[in-house]
């Protein structure tokens, strides 16, 4: 398995389609409606942005309800929670309720005294929190994990060199000293079977040929 398949397994199937798509556009199958807009997502079908008349073809189905905060797409921590470890993210407070950004929002350059930042973008956080988003978070630790399983590919191939080598030079040695295995001794039916001679042939008074065993 390569790096990249064994950092896809880390995450849902559904998250990295939800960070690429964009949100709070006009759906094309509800154009008439005023309740078109598409802030809405399946975590089952991860078929596109669905909005509010779309999901009765989506019952008994994971949906989600995507925001905006400062034309940011954001996600109330109540509801992603129950899908995802958003362990390391920066949470924020929109309108009394608590919410994190789906994709990265770089700064220019950190504010002054600001001691902690977004290990991806760099953004100035607060507390002990790593990363500024679910996108930033992805990002940071699958580049951590490929790194984890090349070194780990890279020790694997050291070992097994180190090994081969090992075991050719004591071949080396081993002819080098004139020393070869013993040759296991004769059993007892092959010592009688190495004892055979074959007779000497002669021939018979009629011209036929006799051969003692």
């Amino acid at each position: 398995m390569g790096a990249e398949e064994e950092t896809n397994k880390t995450w849902p199937p559904w998250l990295k389609p939800l960070l690429r798509e964009k949100f709070f556009v006009q759906c094309k199958l509800h154009a008439d409606s005023h309740k078109s807009e598409c802030n809405m997502y399946c975590l089952d079908c991860t078929n596109g942005p669905l909005c509010s008349l779309c999901l009765s073809f989506h019952k008994d189905h994971h949906a989600i309800q995507i925001r905006r905060s400062s034309y940011h797409d954001v996600i109330r921590v109540s509801e992603i929670q129950k899908f995802l470890d958003i362990t390391g993210v920066q949470t924020y407070v929109i309108n009394s309720a608590k919410v994190v950004f789906l994709n990265e929002r770089p700064q220019p350059r950190p504010g002054k005294g600001v001691i902690n930042t977004c290990e991806v973008c760099y953004r100035s956080l607060v507390d002990s929190f790593r990363f500024c988003s679910l996108g930033c978070k992805i990002s940071g630790i699958s580049k951590k994990k490929r790194k984890e399983w090349t070194n780990n590919l890279s020790d694997s191939d050291d070992s097994y060199s180190s090994t081969s080598i090992g075991r050719l030079k004591k071949n080396d040695d081993i002819m080098n000293n004139g020393f070869m295995p013993s040759t296991p001794p004769l059993s007892a039916v092959n010592r009688r079977i190495a004892k055979r001679r074959k007779g000497i042939p002669h021939r018979a008074p009629f011209g036929g040929l006799i051969i003692e065993y």
